[in-house]
């Protein structure tokens, strides 16, 4: 539920005036949130059959057999009975560096199990989920599912970290699968391997109870972290935005300076009927604050796969040096790599070449 109306309207002169962004407050409750942890629309064909283990890294095809198992296992009836000692619920980590398939092996494994038995999100939707019901509220409904997944779980905040290993262990007490993956930028030389050995370390409590599977292989995608997408002049932009149905139109500083007004567990909801984001003016976030509120809604797009207009100076110096320095500097290039992405899905849907996935 949003407080602004998701169609356009009339302008004085006839035309049609296009959405905006800033005009939308979500009041998402607490049901719409919940339904939402579900994995993103990119992956919603993901299945283990469609992995391609590759035949050169054998830990590949290894971990999809060992979660086709965990998935085999929580499709059973739970044990019950009052004088039954139950089994530990499964929990699994898989470890490896970026673009090896780790989403793809963990949207299977929700799959596999049933995504209405399921809750996916990422690390940072599922604190965002705590900060809008709070814990105790969290805990209860996510105790509802058989499995909860966590993609791309974070170390760069310490709070965060304790409350989600917090979080962790009261869902594992209750019964509740776990499974997580943490993501690895290409250029993080070292870093991917001491993941693993971070994770354990800083769920504490939890980490006995976490089966470790490696996942090594190279991108395969071959991507760069940053697509550096060329931007666009702001009358094709508007152009565009007006001859689609359910694109938005929005100043860059104007849409920044709004998120700070909606909390982000709710950018989902925000993005609600929305085709393609049409942005003018783009130029650096300089406080960073409103540069992980961007990052945020960036992820949201991604996973909603809504093509971004991207105008000004693009993804030229978006986030500052010392932002790409700094602890969060791999949520600022995951953040450059998938609107780098989506800017170019953009500007194929303005050439003409592309268009517009539901």
């Amino acid at each position: 539920m949003t407080s602004a109306d998701p169609t356009s309207e009339p302008t004085a002169t006839g035309t049609t005036a296009p959405r905006s962004l800033t005009a939308v407050r979500p009041a998402a409750d607490a049901r719409r949130l919940l339904a939402d942890l579900v994995p993103p629309r990119h992956f919603q064909d993901a299945r283990f059959a469609t992995y391609r283990a590759d035949e050169a890294y054998p830990s590949q095809r290894a971990a999809v057999e060992r979660l086709e198992e965990v998935a085999a296992e929580l499709r059973r009836p739970r044990g019950g009975g009052l004088f039954r000692r139950r089994r530990p619920a499964p929990a699994v980590y898989l470890d490896g560096g970026f673009g090896v398939g780790k989403t793809h092996l963990l949207t299977s494994l929700a799959h596999a199990v049933g995504v209405e038995r399921a809750a996916y999100g990422t690390f940072v939707e599922y604190t965002n989920l705590v900060g809008a019901l709070g814990f105790l509220p969290t805990v209860e409904a996510l105790a509802e599912k058989r499995l909860v997944c966590i993609d791309e779980f974070e170390l760069d905040d310490p709070g965060d970290t304790v409350l989600m290993s917090r979080l962790l262990r009261e869902l594992g007490d209750r019964g509740v699968a776990l499974a997580a993956t943490s993501n690895t930028l290409p250029d993080a030389l070292g870093e991917g391997r001491f993941a693993a050995e971070d994770f354990l370390r800083e769920i504490q409590a939890m980490a006995e109870r976490f089966e470790v599977m490696r996942v090594d292989g190279e991108d395969y995608r071959h991507r760069s972290v940053v697509t550096d997408a060329e931007p666009l002049d702001a009358e094709t932009i508007r152009a565009v935005v007006e001859e689609t149905a359910g694109a938005t139109l929005d100043d860059f500083s104007a849409l920044v300076d709004h998120l700070r007004e909606v909390h982000p567990s709710r950018y989902g909801a925000m993005l609600d009927g929305v085709s393609v984001v049409g942005l003018t003016d783009v130029g650096p976030v300089t406080e960073q604050a409103a540069a992980l509120r961007l990052v945020v809604l960036v992820d949201r797009l991604y996973d909603r796969d809504v093509p971004v207009l991207l105008g000004g100076a693009g993804e030229h110096g978006l986030f500052t040096d010392a932002m790409l320095r700094g602890g969060y500097r791999k949520k600022y290039y995951r953040a450059l790599s998938r609107l780098g992405s989506l800017a170019e899905d953009g500007r194929g849907v303005a050439e003409g070449g592309g268009s517009v996935r539901r």
